[in-house]
């Protein structure tokens, strides 16, 4: 027996409670879900007082010499001399019912298990409304083990109850009630097995050992592990782990600063594979694992002076990895590369190692917030269409780390981002690849989400609707049914009764377009060339053709055999998700990020984004002043001439709301013609399909938002008989004349 890695160790269940409550046995979590359904409560605790056996339990000595996590939400006071390796939900669930406390769910919520139990009949139950209202159930058995709970009162008080019933209770029924109840609070003395491995088995050992005897066949990932040891060694940092995912899925009462969203609700694993990642610029965790526990190699020995200094690099990546502020920051990013809804995210691996190398951008290079958030969206937009991150992730990851070791600067670390993005999307990747990948009916094909990504990136509408595909895939507006739904441009019904009755050709991607619920249940199974004048009906010529340009659709569509449609529509599909990229890279007209106004304003200024009091009116004399529109007009020409912005009038420069009350317009439809006459007469009416005003509410005052694209060429604003150039330089708009404008010119235009 001496080259075994255990030894067997007998416990009652109080004495394993007490260590738990007292944190001498220490809970890695190495489980999921974390606590079982009530029902399987039930049946454990009725396995027990029947006397079966439940089965071993497998701990680990680790040597901990630190502080512990709970099981519950209550706190320990002792250091861990062992920690769960299996058994955690059994023992979970009995410290739960045993101690009445709360546990946490998968979901992070915290829930109490009550069972009941009848004593006339032996018999446990999940209380429902009835059971609790039946006097021969105690309804909460955790009561019985209360350490205020006097039993023998208890028992006589659950008697009294019985005998107020119509038809009382029996003697004997008296005496089997008292028996069950003491056989109930005995459980207290029901024996376990533990087998304790060794403080020197490794963590492959370990997780080898545990899938060899879980019936389950579960295996254990080194991100358990590694959670293992914040559990024992910086408990706290695995608790704001666990706190982040939680408040990531409850909506917040917006008092605080909240990490929730619609996106992307991290678990504690993905949050400490960023952390890692930023902290030690490392993606293979084995790797982390080993030198957490203060050892240089696998094979070294445990030093507690590296392990803390290994630590301190671990909360300092996991500091910058919980800042709201930089969460919500890179949630623009994910909203710039056109995921606006968490149904067209593919991979979240791509956004857990997408959000490592923002916050590497950030905190360590420090590239400017408005370019690196191009970078990010660019480089999030390559990997989810790619596939990027689905195979071998850490591999991959590891890979794309390594390239940063020789970057020193911000230029330098947004270089090798594009790097990698145009070594992956070469032109043979547009023309041939791409085309090959959108032909299949997967249903989460990372292409197709790609695709209606891209539709977010250009800004188009739904396919035949007034509002654009982002308005409607807006997840915080939600109805009985989706606004935006998938249809099928080739009906099903119609495909079959023409021959095409194989799932995988009716539901292939470019046989989908998005539309609005209402159109696609409009359409139901008539043929293309049937409903589709009708709907074009709605839209002029020149809104068609560019709604047709952006959901790839060739010209008459509607009359062309389905297999060359098909075909055709695939090429054009690969042509609308470059141009998108490209867009996102800068190689084309860059629009701002598809961000609600909130969060435009709530950002601040930049050289994105400019805030104006007024649009004719001077605050200080309450006259109209040309001079405040010349302001207006200079800040669009510099966004249209350099990489597109938004300026919002009504908001202070502090981002406080004033209105438009103060412009003195009759209504918003006299300004907006009044804006549109400026525009034609300094700036001219060929740039008017680059500049899109829009009115909306913040903060309880009416404001006009005015989004500039990048313009193809260049931007003058006439100033009585001169022309001037205006550029944006940072948060500034600033003229350039000369062989200074020249030159500008020749390098942005040409």
């Amino acid at each position: 027996m001496s080259n075994t890695l255990f030894n067997k160790v007998d416990y009652v269940l109080s004495s394993l409670m007490s260590d738990i409550a007292n944190g001498e046995l220490a809970l890695p979590d190495i489980q999921r879900p974390f606590v079982w359904k009530n029902v399987k409560v039930r049946d454990l605790l009725d396995s027990m007082y029947r006397g079966y056996p439940i089965g071993y339990l497998l701990f680990w000595d680790t040597g901990a010499r630190a502080g512990t996590r709970q099981i519950g939400t209550d706190h320990k006071q002792l250091v861990p001399r062992r920690v769960i390796v299996d058994g955690q939900q059994r023992l979970t669930s009995l410290y739960a019912v045993i101690m009445g406390i709360p546990v946490l769910r998968e979901d992070f919520s915290t829930e109490r298990i009550e069972i009941a139990f009848n004593p006339l009949d032996g018999r446990f139950e999940v209380p429902d409304a009835a059971i609790r209202r039946d006097k021969r159930f105690i309804a909460n058995i955790s009561a019985i083990w209360d350490k205020s709970t006097n039993l023998i009162q208890f028992a006589g008080e659950y008697i009294d109850g019985l005998k107020s019933q119509p038809g009382g209770v029996s003697p004997e029924e008296i005496a089997s009630a008292q028996n069950a109840l003491g056989r109930v609070h005995n459980l207290l003395n029901f024996p376990f097995t533990v087998l304790a491995l060794s403080s020197q088995a490794e963590a492959e050992q370990v997780s080898d050992v545990f899938v060899r005897i879980n019936s389950e066949g579960k295996k254990l990932n080194q991100s358990d592990f590694i959670l293992t040891l914040m559990s024992v060694f910086w408990d706290e940092g695995r608790n704001q782990l666990e706190d982040f995912s939680r408040r990531a899925r409850i909506v917040s009462d917006g008092a605080a600063a909240s990490p929730y969203n619609h996106l992307f609700q991290p678990d504690p694993d993905q949050l400490l594979r960023v952390a890692i990642a930023v902290g030690f610029r490392r993606a293979r965790l084995s790797a982390v694992y080993s030198i957490l526990r203060g050892r240089g190699d696998p094979k070294g020995s445990e030093l507690t002076e590296s392990r803390d200094q290994q630590f301190e690099l671990l909360k300092m990546g996991q500091s910058s990895t919980l800042n709201i502020q930089c969460w919500q920051d890179f949630l623009r990013c994910v909203a710039l590369a056109g995921f606006r809804s968490s149904r067209i995210i593919s991979s979240e691996n791509a956004l857990v190692f997408t959000y490592a190398l923002y916050l590497i951008g950030r905190t360590q290079f420090r590239v400017d917030e408005h370019t690196l958030r191009k970078g990010i969206a660019q480089w999030l937009f390559m990997s989810s269409l790619t596939g990027r991150f689905t195979s071998s992730p850490e591999s991959q990851m590891e890979f794309d780390l390594a390239r940063l070791r020789t970057v020193t600067t911000p230029g330098e670390f947004l270089d090798a981002l594009r790097t990698i993005c145009s070594s992956t999307l070469t032109s043979d990747f547009w023309t041939i690849t791409l085309p090959s990948d959108l032909a299949t009916s997967a249903a989460s094909s990372p292409s197709m989400f790609a695709f209606f990504a891209a539709l977010n990136v250009l800004d188009a509408r739904a396919l035949y609707s007034g509002h654009t595909a982002r308005e409607l895939m807006d997840p915080a507006l939600r109805g009985t049914r989706a606004s935006l739904e998938r249809h099928h441009l080739f009906p099903v019904a119609y495909l079959k009764r023409i021959g095409f009755g194989d799932q995988r050709v009716y539901n292939q991607i470019a046989n989908y377009a998005i539309v609005e619920w209402g159109d696609n249940a409009s359409v139901a199974d008539a043929e293309p060339r049937s409903y589709v004048p009708e709907l074009e009906k709605r839209f002029d010529e020149q809104t068609l053709n560019s709604m047709y340009r952006h959901h790839a659709l060739p010209k008459g569509w509607q009359n062309l055999d389905f297999e060359v449609f098909l075909k055709e529509r695939r090429i054009l599909m690969a042509q609308t998700i470059r141009e998108a990229y490209e867009m996102l890279a800068g190689e084309g007209a860059v629009a701002v990020a598809p961000l609600q106004l909130v969060d435009i304003i709530s950002s601040g200024e930049s050289d994105a984004v400019e805030f104006k009091s007024t649009l004719r009116t001077n605050l200080h004399t309450g006259e109209k002043d040309a001079r405040m529109e010349s302001t207006v007009l200079k800040t669009i020409a510099g966004f249209l001439n350099t990489d597109g912005g938004t300026v919002i009038i009504g908001i202070a420069d502090d981002g406080s709301p004033i209105g438009l009350e103060a412009d003195g317009f009759p209504n918003e439809d006299k300004m907006a013609l009044h804006l549109i006459n400026l525009l034609k007469e300094h700036i001219g009416g060929q740039h008017a399909l680059s500049i899109h005003p829009h009115f909306g509410d913040f903060d309880g005052a009416r404001v006009v938002s005015i989004r500039c694209e990048r313009s193809r060429t260049p931007v003058f604003v006439k100033d009585g008989t001169n022309e001037r150039f205006f550029v944006r330089y940072g948060p500034s708009t600033q003229e350039l004349t000369g062989e200074t404008a020249q030159a500008f010119i020749r390098q942005r235009f040409s």
